[in-house]
């Protein structure tokens, strides 16, 4: 039966871009017998979808708190979405789809709840900073299973370890800062593509934000829809990668000026809204009592494992892993108690 995985690996080397990640050539940091039936990035992707961490997204914000409506994202549909996005980038470029869905699956692993207001409050209270795509890589590395790990390959850690950006530089200068596979390098833009669009989606939905506010030329080149676009953005992206021979993943210079101009126009409307100012508020104060909380009887909550670890990081683990829902109800125990 083995032969099933060689006659896929055989296809991967005979069909995809020379420049392509090849799962043959894959790596783990510990041997793991190889799968008869499935390739080293399909493993990778099966083991990330079926963690706990990876059930976890489905109660966590991608931007609205406990929105009333059923239409919101959360963490887990932004993945999914992500995901579809990048492999039709990956398709189109003949790149290895397993690998690319696997990093989009596995990138927000690490994502506190609450969105980024959480992540804001516990780079505070972790004392060497925290940063999702870092507990990210710490999730599949050293917390999953019992402490194990899910053991993945160097491609995939990698390109979770790089996905993000913030506000910083979405293509850096510096090349050490990007993903080493081509695939990798997919997340990173679609990761952005995605959630830039979604969220204007999503706020439109939420009465804070009309079609009219955003950008004029935005809706010029890139079109008034949600789904035109995304269509218009990966179509350029797959344009201008094809141009370049595949050296790197691409966007033109117009469509990537109004990508960024879409950013700044949801970190400015959306995210930083004076109305968020109790949301806010009240995480922090529903994330500093829990962790008070955690610090004190921390043989009761958390696990015993990453081995060496200080109770304050595994604190930090338990907090980051929670829902949204989660952390609510025992914040109200701790109140109540």
């Amino acid at each position: 039966m083995s032969t099933i995985r060689l006659e896929l690996e055989s296809r991967e080397n005979a069909a995809l871009h020379p420049r392509a990640a090849r799962s043959a050539g894959a790596r783990r940091e510990r041997a793991d017998k190889p799968s008869p039936v499935r390739t080293e990035f399909q493993r990778d992707r099966d083991r990330i979808l079926h963690s706990k961490a990876f059930r976890r997204l489905k109660h966590k914000t991608q931007v609205f708190i406990s929105p009333e409506g059923d239409h919101y994202r959360t963490r887990l549909t932004h993945t999914l979405e992500l995901s579809q996005i990048a492999r039709t980038i990956a398709r189109a470029l003949n790149l290895n789809e397993d690998l690319t869905e696997a990093i989009a699956l596995g990138h927000d692993l690490g994502h506190t709840p609450f969105g980024h207001i959480g992540e804001a409050v516990l780079d505070k209270l972790c004392p060497s900073g925290f940063r999702h795509y870092e507990q990210s890589l710490r999730v599949v590395d050293k917390l999953e299973n019992g402490g194990q790990g899910l053991n993945l390959t160097r491609e995939v850690r990698d390109g979770i370890l790089k996905h993000s950006k913030g506000q910083g530089e979405v293509i850096p200068s510096d090349r050490k800062l990007l993903p080493f596979t081509l695939e990798g390098q997919i997340v990173r833009l679609a990761d952005m593509i995605t959630y830039v669009n979604h969220d204007i989606d999503d706020a439109k939905r939420a009465g804070l934000i009309s079609d009219s506010d955003i950008p004029e030329s935005s809706r010029r080149l890139l079109g008034t829809q949600y789904a035109r676009r995304i269509d218009t953005i990966v179509i350029d992206v797959i344009d201008e990668t094809l141009k370049n021979g595949l050296e790197a993943v691409a966007v033109s210079a117009p469509v990537f000026s109004e990508l960024l101009k879409l950013r700044d126009f949801l970190f400015q409307n959306v995210y930083s809204r004076e109305e968020r100012l109790v949301e806010k508020t009240r995480i922090r104060e529903v994330l500093l009592a829990i962790h008070a909380h955690v610090r004190r009887h921390g043989g009761e909550l958390i696990n015993p494992y990453p081995a060496g670890d200080s109770v304050a990081r595994r604190a930090i683990d338990f907090i980051a892993g929670m829902t949204d829902n989660y952390a609510l109800n025992l914040y109200e125990k701790i109140k109540n108690s």
